[in-house]
């Protein structure tokens, strides 16, 4: 208590021109009234909840790429013991992956208010000295830094891979895969610290006696209370969600989504007048590659077939309503794929009763994913397709014509565009 009446007294005991050489460092260098405990405890529950559900939602999406059947699926070969979450990916529900990796680009733009409104409340902190005064304390800082660095990481980050701006070196999903862990760390640690003391302070306030630390000693006049500030973060995180959310849904919500490139108005009229991520021209496949000469190559243990689209197109067709889920954020709602099913294309190339996985090459000769491994409950699903058709028309050359592979409940970069091998057997 002494100390704290020193500093408030010295801003009244020095000259302005000594005033405006004060640091950071100083505690009276930080005057607005709005910062304070409670109001970091209410930012700090919303965080604790919301990234949370970012982490669990971000381990469902790289999960959902299988990156442990196949190399061409793993983007991250070194992960080591950090993949040991990993799973076979299901098939159903169908609109899983639209569900999760939906929520976790939603909530990750809905946040961003929050945590440029938390790391502003507790700036003073960072500041403070000395940068430890215990082995606590030296804890508590570091953990502050893996979780502030970490997070900025991950949502810059993941921003631009949603605003499809890659300016950041390397691959995304290993940089966002490894910064993801290393926030967890900063995060579970400062949680760990921090939480009992903001339930505290939300239950019951600062204790009489004890000083708030992280109020402003020598405040401004107040020109916004604390639960306006809080309604104007609030406001922020609700205008952010109105102009992005939508890119998941078709019609009215996707036109107002403005801040995301799959928001706007839809591509077109037309049975193909849905998203796409890559056109046929972005990856340079022509016309020759999927005209009159085109076959698909089917192997496995039988021996190698190849088709031609009439010949898929006289085999037995099947329809599936499927939407098409990106790791960026955005679908669709269910198309109407037609086609002929992956499990009777494996009964041809040698696997009758009980198929296994499938590796998948596209006429596609560069860019991620031209390549994919399927696993064996994808195949067996009926509602896996070699489509041909989509919405009673054949295909558009931007959505994969003359083939493309649609699978429930995975992610549009393992339904391979521009089909041109089919190799069943183990992976």
């Amino acid at each position: 208590m002494p100390e704290r009446r020193r500093i408030r007294s010295l801003p009244d005991s020095l000259p302005d021109s000594l005033r405006a050489l004060r640091t950071p460092a100083d505690p009276a260098f930080w005057r607005s009234p709005v910062r304070g405990a409670r109001f970091t405890a209410v930012l700090g529950v919303i965080l604790l909840v919301g990234l949370t559900l970012l982490f669990v939602t971000g381990l469902l999406s790289y999960a959902a790429y299988n990156p442990d059947l196949n190399r061409v699926n793993d983007k991250t070969p070194g992960k080591g013991w950090l993949g040991f979450y990993l799973f076979s990916w299901p098939t159903g529900p169908h609109w899983l992956y639209r569900l999760t990796q939906g929520l976790h680009v939603t909530v990750g733009i809905v946040l961003v208010p929050v945590l440029l409104a938390k790391l502003w409340s507790v700036v003073p902190r960072l500041f403070a000295l000395p940068p430890a005064r215990s082995a606590g304390h030296a804890l508590e800082r570091i953990s502050l830094l893996l979780l502030v660095g970490g997070a900025l990481f991950q949502f810059v980050t993941g921003l631009l891979n949603i605003q499809l701006d890659y300016l950041f070196p390397g691959s995304f999903y290993t940089l966002h895969f490894y910064g993801a862990w290393v926030f967890l760390a900063g995060f579970i640690t400062h949680t760990a610290l921090k939480l009992p003391q903001a339930v505290r302070v939300l239950r019951n306030g600062i204790p009489r006696g004890e000083p708030d630390t992280l109020a402003a000693p020598d405040p401004l006049p107040a020109t916004l209370s604390r639960r306006g500030a809080l309604a104007l973060v609030g406001a922020g995180s609700l205008l952010l969600l109105v102009t992005s959310a939508g890119r998941s849904f078709d019609g009215p919500l996707r036109r107002i989504a403005l801040l995301t490139p799959r928001g706007g108005t839809d591509p077109g009229p037309g049975p193909n007048a849905f998203q796409i991520n890559k056109t046929a021209a972005a990856v340079r496949i022509t016309p020759a590659d999927t005209g009159e000469r085109w076959r698909l190559t089917v192997r496995g243990p039988a021996g190698e077939f190849r088709f031609s689209r009439a010949e898929l197109l006289a085999m037995e067709q099947h329809s599936a309503a499927l939407p098409i889920a990106c790791v960026e954020g955005w679908s669709t709602s269910d198309q109407r794929w037609r086609g002929v099913r992956l499990s009777d294309l494996a009964a041809l190339a040698g696997y009758p009763h009980r198929p296994p996985g499938v590796f998948v090459d596209s006429l596609q000769r560069s860019g991620s994913f031209r390549k994919a491994a399927l696993r064996d409950n994808q195949v067996r699903d009926g509602r896996s397709l070699l489509a041909l058709e989509v919405n009673g028309a054949p295909l558009s050359p931007d959505h994969g014509y003359p083939a493309r592979i649609i699978v429930p409940a995975a992610p549009g970069v393992l339904n391979t565009k521009w089909v041109e091998t089919l190799t069943f057997g183990e992976l």
